[in-house]
């Protein structure tokens, strides 16, 4: 039928005299040529990537994905769509694995594992998997946590494929430096109480001999995100009142943001370290003024709106997710 289809629509276009119109129609054929390449390997399916202004290419390529921050409805469309068509996950432990249910059931699935895990891949090994496989024509989605070039080491990624003459793209996704912040009811500007805001590594790199942040700078911002940063927060403090801030500036430390789990502990320069004893990473840091409006804005997790009780609006919310993530075919 699709054979059938490429035939009539060849002889459309050559007899189409609108050039523009033309041109639609090449691309039509060649987007249903592409079909029938791969109809032989038992799918009949478009590269991701097509009807969004990303050219068809044949053989391999990869697709760095942003995954979000855990909550599964904030994965973008076109990440959906990438995982839709991918042959290859290559994933990370940050990565909310329900995502993984938009996999066709043949993709294959890998885990890249936790840090500190003996089965962890190093930096390295991840690039190798990845340029192998699409060597082999697979077509391969690297899903990272939040977004891929956000304290993310896609960059490094990105450069490993380039150097290799890989063809990839780069799919941004919701960065936790800003949904998790938001779900704890606290904005990151505010017209009256910051104006910038600076998002910062707390998992700076040790063997480096100079700290490539710069210090000072960070702390005369008016907000301030640290990433991978409860394990040090005692550094981070210690820094920021050494560089001048005000001990009293408001803090928050926010675990597990966006999933149902997320927990949230604010304080100030002077007392949070004591106050979140025994908090565990993932987390992110938010220090600013901004921090005192979660007290009218903890909509997440207190709630300022009318619920059914807990477990029918989990219910509910799992069934929407649920509608989401599912992939057309299922």
């Amino acid at each position: 039928m699709i054979g059938s289809m490429v035939t009539f629509l060849a002889g459309v276009v050559a007899r189409l005299n609108c050039s523009k119109l033309a041109r639609r129609g090449s691309e039509m054929l060649q987007r249903l040529a592409e079909r029938i390449d791969h109809s032989g390997q038992g799918r009949g399916r478009l590269h991701a990537g097509n009807g969004w202004g990303v050219p068809l290419r044949r053989g391999g390529r990869v697709s760095l994905v942003g995954a979000g921050p855990g909550e599964p409805g904030l994965l973008t469309l076109k990440g959906k769509l990438c995982l839709e068509e991918a042959d290859v996950v290559v994933y990370d432990y940050l990565v909310n694995e329900s995502l993984l249910t938009n996999c066709r059931p043949e993709a294959d699935r890998i885990h890249v594992g936790k840090p500190g895990s003996y089965q962890r891949l190093s930096q390295e090994e991840i690039n190798r998997l990845l340029i192998e496989r699409a060597r082999e024509g697979k077509v391969v989605v690297r899903l990272k946590g939040g977004d891929p070039f956000i304290f993310s080491r896609g960059g490094e990624e990105a450069e490993a494929l380039a150097e290799a003459g890989i063809h990839f793209e780069v799919v941004p996704g919701v960065t936790s430096a800003i949904a998790v912040p938001s779900y704890a009811g606290i904005p990151l500007t505010h017209r009256d109480l910051a104006s910038t805001v600076a998002f910062v590594t707390g998992n700076e790199n040790l063997t480096k001999e100079t700290s490539g942040i710069d210090w000072k700078a960070v702390a005369g911002m008016g907000t301030i995100v640290f990433l991978m940063g409860v394990s040090r927060l005692s550094l981070i403090v210690a820094r920021l009142v050494e560089e001048g801030r005000d001990p009293e500036t408001p803090v928050a430390v926010i675990q597990w943001g966006t999933l149902p789990r997320q927990k949230t502990v604010t304080g100030t320069l002077r007392d949070i370290r004591e106050r979140v004893r025994g908090m565990r990473s993932p987390g992110i840091i938010v220090v600013g003024e901004v921090v005192r409006v979660r007290n009218r804005l903890r909509w997440f997790e207190e709630g300022m709106f009318v619920r059914e009780t807990a477990a029918t609006q989990t219910q509910r919310r799992e069934a929407v997710l649920s509608k989401l993530i599912q992939p057309e075919s299922a």
